[in-house]
């Protein structure tokens, strides 16, 4: 039986079945409602910022995590704190906006979507003449950049649902799902895409060490979907490659440079790259086009995020009680290293899904007109 896409990205909720989109916008309250994304599985609940620096802080604290949805959260911060502004003048406006949209380019540092979100968004402002326009040039601008999302990972879909056959297994690592993205995801968007199509595959998902993403976000998607996986530990893949039991890789990315092809996602993606080219298993990385950075001409130019060290000497979840509790799991006087992301060679990469099609990573540069860059 085939499912169109309305039919996909719903959430049961106390028994009923509602879609949601993972990032959206109240503009009666001028607030940005969002998935809480680190009560997941145990809790879905919505969340509101009220101001442009709680959004900053909501991007910075993983409330919201993932390439796309990083992106239109901080679009829309940059409309919430510009249609908050109280001044009168053009000069105090534009001090404003410099204001915001610094607070809200810091939260965090390796995706490049947030940055290209914004820019987006400041750009189109400029056709506006008094501060009233630029205020709904803003918010229009942002409601433009999330409604892309959706529509290149929909496209990503199209591209990708091709390269998974029927009795598949499919390995992806961390979450580059719906909830990494306003709706449908880039490395999930080929996997429900075949499922629309009555493609029957499985998936494993990398647990995804140290906040475990695969293991609390990609497999509860997948178990809203329907789509059958199961969860393995970050090292286990290897093993599962080489007895022949993992057909296709697909990850995410969370900067990709269009100058090589070299892709920065998160941790443990260059180990799993490594491990899909020593097994000539085909490794893909799905992308929006507001994910490629036309700019940097190497990937140690990336910035990476090294994140507190809490996230790798603990574990986080809910106890027999359903409390939400953190607990210490390394050595108590052990100190720990966290960088959040690391940057896979394009030599080790099949192709590059875009909602433009399928691109050889070198081929980026070469066709970056048609991929949108400037």
């Amino acid at each position: 039986m085939r499912r169109s896409w309305a039919d996909l990205m719903k959430v049961r909720v106390k028994g009923r079945s509602r879609h949601y989109r993972t990032v959206s916008f109240d503009a009666r309250d001028n607030e940005v409602v969002l998935i809480e994304q680190r009560k997941l599985p145990h809790a879905f609940e919505l969340t509101r910022t009220k101001n442009f620096k709680q959004t900053a802080r909501a991007i910075t604290n993983m409330t919201v995590r993932g390439a796309g949805a990083i992106g239109a959260t901080a679009a829309y911060g940059l409309a919430q704190g510009v249609c908050a502004f109280s001044g009168k003048t053009l000069a105090a406006f534009e001090r404003h906006v410099q204001r915001v949209y610094r607070i809200l380019a810091d939260a965090r540092p390796t995706a490049i979507d947030l940055v290209n979100a914004l820019n987006d968004v400041r750009s189109a402002m400029n056709a506006g003449e008094s501060v009233v326009q630029k205020q709904r040039l803003a918010l229009k601008a942002a409601t433009k950049f999330a409604d892309e999302d959706v529509a290149h990972c929909e496209a990503i879909g199209r591209h990708g649902a091709k390269l998974i056959k029927n009795g598949s297994s499919v390995l992806t690592h961390c979450n580059a799902g719906w909830l990494a993205f306003v709706d449908i995801g880039s490395a999930t968007a080929p996997m429900y895409a075949a499922q629309a199509k009555g493609k029957k595959f499985h998936v494993y998902c990398d647990e995804t060490r140290p906040r475990a993403q695969g293991a609390v976000l990609t497999a509860w998607e997948l178990a809203q979907q329907g789509v059958s996986h199961e969860v393995i530990a970050d090292n286990a893949a290897g093993h599962l490659m080489q007895r022949g039991e993992i057909d296709l890789v697909i990850t995410g990315s969370d900067r990709t440079l269009g100058r090589t092809g070299e892709v920065a996602n998160k941790i443990g993606t260059y180990t799993k790259a490594v491990l899909a080219a020593r097994h000539k298993i085909p490794f893909y990385v799905a992308i929006p086009l507001s994910t490629i950075d036309w700019n940097l001409r190497r990937g140690m130019e990336i910035p990476i995020e090294e994140r507190d060290e809490s996230e790798v000497l603990g574990a986080w979840g809910v106890d027999d009680r359903g409390k939400f509790r953190e607990v210490r799991v390394a050595n108590p006087t052990s100190g720990a290293r966290n960088p959040a992301f690391d940057v896979t060679p394009a030599n080790l990469i099949t192709g590059i899904i875009t909602p433009k099609g399928i691109f050889k990573p070198r081929d980026l540069w070469a066709n970056r007109k048609r991929l949108g860059a400037a």
